[in-house]
Parts: structure tokens; C-alpha cells; sequence
């Protein structure tokens, strides 16, 4: 009876499905790409060549209406923020990255 239950239980595990995890497309920085699709809770990336206080302002393609202006504190490299989009209804928004003078370094479109 042990083996036929130790049987059973291989043959059982052999059949089950695999998780694979998905391979993450998500550019390394963000604008790099002219457009990039993102989900709510998505983490983006993006490179500055000097810290300091910056801006991330998410701005609806159609209508030119600021939705979100972040303040952020940006280190020399590699930054890393998580996007929540829930309670966003545009779906194509310009990502603009902004310094302290409000003066805009760079943009890329944004897709939800």
C-alpha cells in the first residue's frame, strides 16, 4: 500500500503544471523608449547625471491637463519609483521629468 501511494504521489507531481514567471519588459530607463506601457503598482526606472530635487508630472496627452506633479529627491544614477495608476481615467499621459526650475529634461508617453 506505501507504494502504491509513494506511486501515486510521483505520478501526481510529474503531471502538475510549472509556474513560470514572466520575463519583465520594462526598459531599464523609462525614457529611453518613446512609449512604455504601465500597470498600477509598476516600478519605474530612469537615470540622472546629477541629484537634486526634480519633478515627475504625469500630463493627459489629450487635454494638456496636469493630473500628478511628485517632488522627488533624485540621487546620481540608477532611481527607481513605483507608478500607481488606479485612479487615473486617461489612458495615453506624458511622463515628464522636470528640474528644481521646472525646466523639462526629457518626456516619453505612457500607456495604461
Amino acid at each position: 500500500m506505501k507504494r502504491l501511494t509513494l506511486l501515486f504521489f510521483i505520478l501526481l507531481s510529474s503531471c502538475m503544471q510549472e509556474v513560470v514567471d514572466p520575463i519583465s519588459t520594462k526598459p531599464s530607463n523609462i525614457f529611453s523608449q518613446k512609449e512604455t506601457v504601465v500597470l498600477n503598482g509598476d516600478e519605474i526606472s530612469f537615470e540622472l547625471e546629477v541629484g537634486g530635487i526634480y519633478f515627475i508630472t504625469l500630463v493627459d496627452i489629450e487635454t494638456s491637463q496636469v493630473l500628478t506633479k511628485e517632488k522627488i529627491v533624485g540621487i546620481k544614477g540608477i532611481n527607481n519609483l513605483n507608478i500607481y495608476t488606479k485612479s487615473i481615467e486617461s489612458r495615453y499621459l506624458y511622463l515628464v521629468l522636470s528640474d528644481n526650475n521646472r525646466k523639462e529634461i526629457i518626456r516619453t508617453t505612457v500607456i495604461f
